[in-house]
């Protein structure tokens, strides 16, 4: 039996996995991390997740902190404004449209929004400065083995890999998460989401724009040029079989499709990537921490694509975990560091997991009046100057 060692293993290479590697391998750790499939890092290839991911404020400097914000801020679109349009009148045009500016709060933008293929790209070009850091492509975790000195986790590859910290980092179906014991809590929505992304003739001028009618948001987040055409990545999210009906149109019916629900705020919308299907659900772990191992990202929550949380969540999970190792390094993946761990992550994980929840079903409603009740919320809630703030401060996870 081959055994590998580090201070660290993490089990999944996606965007959280990865950025975990960066920053505990930045931060002076040894740290393996593995991914059953390698990571696809140009567009055109296949498999390639042409989803885009929107970085929040508080996110960059974990990012910084782990190398990865001066490689990222070149293809980065700033995100300025949120601007939230209720569409769901009885025709579907704008009826209300409230623009949540950053200005308000700081001299940032929002956030900063990157295709997730290039997040990869550029991830995997820092792992390889890190000589402290391996990477194992095409390589999964089987299963995991905790004692109270370490845990010995069983790749795809029959080698065992010994490590003081397990980090689960492997999605929502997570092999680590369940070789502990952990359940979780699963809603279902009845919602699917197409991702794809258009140009448009009419520029974005980094307003990334959520427009409620039913079935769920209508979201255009922009995106760096694209062939001297402003760019938006798209992500609407429907029932089910509205989804399944949606995808199987042609590009020239889906374009039509898509116009008429943005509402024609950019101009006519065309279609320039493929169109992506995949399950709305909320998820969230009863803890975030066993022996040894530390659960983050879709391994410990969930959450529908409703104000760019979901990865925002992770590197807020990711953060606070390098703060407690980092706090005490002689004695990482203790009972006491997990501990400490599972009580800043985990109350807030739920906050922001029923708070997303609450949301999603408000831009689901079908009825009319229940339309109108929301909004006359969103109206109220925009109306009053502290409450805006206020918000939008909760929005981006600061106090």
């Amino acid at each position: 039996m081959t055994r590998i060692s580090s201070d660290i293993f993490i089990s999944g290479g996606g965007v959280a996995g990865l950025t975990a590697a960066a920053a505990f391998g930045s931060a002076g750790f040894s740290v393996i991390c593995a991914d059953p499939a390698p990571p696809v890092t140009k567009a055109e290839d296949d498999g390639a997740d042409l989803r885009t991911t929107a970085f929040l404020q508080p996110s960059i400097p974990v990012l910084a902190a782990a190398g990865l914000w001066d490689r990222l801020r070149a293809f980065a679109a700033p995100l300025q404004i949120m601007r939230i349009i209720d569409a769901g009148g009885e025709v579907e045009q704008p009826r209300i449209i409230k623009d949540f500016n950053a200005a308000d709060l700081s001299d940032a933008p929002f956030g900063w929004n990157l295709p997730n293929w290039l997040l990869r790209r550029e991830m995997m070009d820092r792992l390889s400065e890190l000589p402290n850091v391996t990477f194992l492509p095409g390589i999964a975790a089987r299963s995991v083995f905790t004692r109270e000195s370490e845990a010995l986790v069983t790749l795809s590859d029959g080698r065992k890999a010994a490590a003081k910290l397990v980090i689960a980092a492997d999605g929502r179906g997570s092999t680590i998460r369940q070789a502990v014991g952990i359940p979780v809590k699963t809603t279902r929505y009845g919602q699917k989401a197409l991702t794809f992304s258009v140009t448009h003739p009419i520029p974005h001028d980094n307003v990334s724009t959520e427009i409620h009618r039913s079935g769920g948001p209508f979201t255009l987040v922009p995106l760096p040029d694209r062939d001297g055409l402003p760019c938006s990545a798209v992500v609407w999210m429907e029932t089910g079989p509205e989804v399944q009906r949606l995808a199987a149109l042609t590009d020239a019916e889906f374009e039509a499709a898509i116009n008429a629900r943005s509402c024609h705020i950019l101009g006519p919308l065309t279609l320039s990537s493929r169109r992506l299907v995949w399950p709305i659900i909320s998820q969230i772990a009863a803890q975030m921490s066993a022996e040894r191992v530390a659960l983050i990202a879709e391994a410990a929550h969930v959450v529908p694509p409703i104000g760019a949380q979901g990865l925002n969540m992770s590197l807020a999970d990711l953060a606070a975990l390098l703060e407690v190792a980092e706090a005490d390094r002689a004695n990482i993946g203790s009972v006491a560091m997990l501990d400490t761990y599972n009580r800043r992550r985990h109350f807030d994980v739920q906050a922001r997991v029923a708070g997303i929840n609450a949301l999603n079903r408000a831009s689901m409603v079908e009825g009319q009046l229940l339309r109108d009740l929301r909004a006359g919320a969103l109206n109220a809630f925009y109306s009053v100057t502290p409450v805006r703030k206020t918000l939008m401060k909760a929005g981006l996870g600061l106090r």
